[in-house]
């Protein structure tokens, strides 16, 4: 089977996201990357708490879930049909649910692998090297999907312009970037940290520098200040959920960025493909992550104890500040994301 992470960056090779091998899930830190360790799971239960705990997160979690599927399959290896469906039903559920907000997206893919397993036991076969097949080939279908989407963004980007980033887009950042080298076009970026993780000065600032992409990192509280002396031409953002009514989830701070890209007149785009499934903001659940990861980081404490915090996960962003969402069908208007329904759309996880 050809693969579509080829000429990707380290972060995108399928290996280095979460790989399944010999009863065990690998699954690379993020939240310590560019040291390059990885988690070592021996239960589909250790997958789902990486997931939770953020071992791996963006578009990471949509291999993980599948690998994890396949680890499940290999607990139960020895187990009876009946046993082994059950059990894999239920790995299906509770990866799906690793994390809430994009539980429609993740539940995709498990429940697929559940019925691979299946159909595998009752046909004979290995139900595990099918799961890890099927979970490859959703891996292939995502990338070669968020390649025209990577085009269709490239094509918005000024030559020798600037791009602004925020978090971690995964797939859509390594598709631009093979776009960009493929059809000769240079820009600089700069990659907003984004706290607490800092998954932009990372992970998205590790994939531009490492493709030759001149990389400025800024922390979050800089973005006015770069906006307005900078030069920035474009702010684009991945997104967890777009919903039907024009409104998307993305990363904690995504929300302020867009308002200062309205107030001085840049134009912000979208990536990433509709869910079917959200029909407006009311459909988004806001994950509340634990406080304490924002009163200190790696174990360094940054308040005293008397302090309090909050950490929602998500930002909702309304229409009014979104001027596109860049689709695997072209560019739409938020207010008219009910038409990319319209035609077939493609099975993309």
């Amino acid at each position: 089977m050809e693969r579509m992470d080829k000429n990707m960056p380290f972060l995108l090779k399928y290996e280095n996201v979460a790989w399944y091998e010999n009863g065990k899930v690998r699954i690379l830190d993020r939240r310590i990357f560019p040291e390059r360790k990885f988690v070592e799971c021996e239960c589909y239960q250790e997958v789902v708490k990486a997931i939770a705990d953020m071992v791996t997160q963006s578009a990471g979690p949509y291999t993980a879930v599948g690998m994890g599927m396949a680890l499940a399959a290999y607990q139960v290896k020895d187990k009876g049909a009946a046993k082994q469906i059950a059990f894999i039903n239920q790995a299906a559920y509770d990866l799906a649910h690793a994390r809430p907000t994009t539980a429609n997206r993740y539940g995709q893919i498990t429940y697929h692998c559940a019925e691979v397993g299946k159909a595998a036991l009752e046909s004979g076969n290995d139900p595990i090297q099918a799961i890890v097949d099927t979970t490859v080939e959703s891996l292939n279908r995502r990338y070669s999907t968020m390649q025209i989407v990577g085009n269709y963004l490239c094509d918005l980007i000024p030559n020798n312009g600037t791009i602004l980033t925020q978090c971690f887009g995964e797939t859509i950042i390594g598709t631009v970037i093979r776009a960009a080298i493929e059809s000769g076009k240079n820009f600089r970026v700069f990659c907003a940290e984004t706290r607490p993780y800092l998954q932009g000065a990372r992970l998205t600032s590790s994939c531009f520098g490492e493709m030759g992409f001149d990389t400025t990192v800024v922390t979050d509280n800089m973005i006015a200040y770069s906006m307005q002396r900078e030069g920035i031409d474009i702010f684009t953002s991945a997104a967890d959920t777009i919903a039907r009514d024009g409104h998307i989830a993305n990363k904690i701070g995504t929300f302020q960025i867009a308002i200062l890209a309205k107030y001085f007149g840049i134009p912000y785009y979208v990536t990433g493909i509709p869910d079917a499934d959200k029909i407006s903001k009311d459909d988004i659940v806001i994950e509340m992550r634990d406080p304490s990861q924002v009163l200190s980081y790696r174990g360094i404490k940054n308040t005293i104890p008397e302090v309090k915090a909050i950490y929602p996960s998500f930002d909702v962003v309304p229409p009014h500040l979104i001027s596109g969402v860049v689709t695997d069908k072209g560019v739409y208007v938020p207010y008219t994301l009910n038409k990319y329904f319209d035609s077939e759309v493609k099975k993309f996880y």
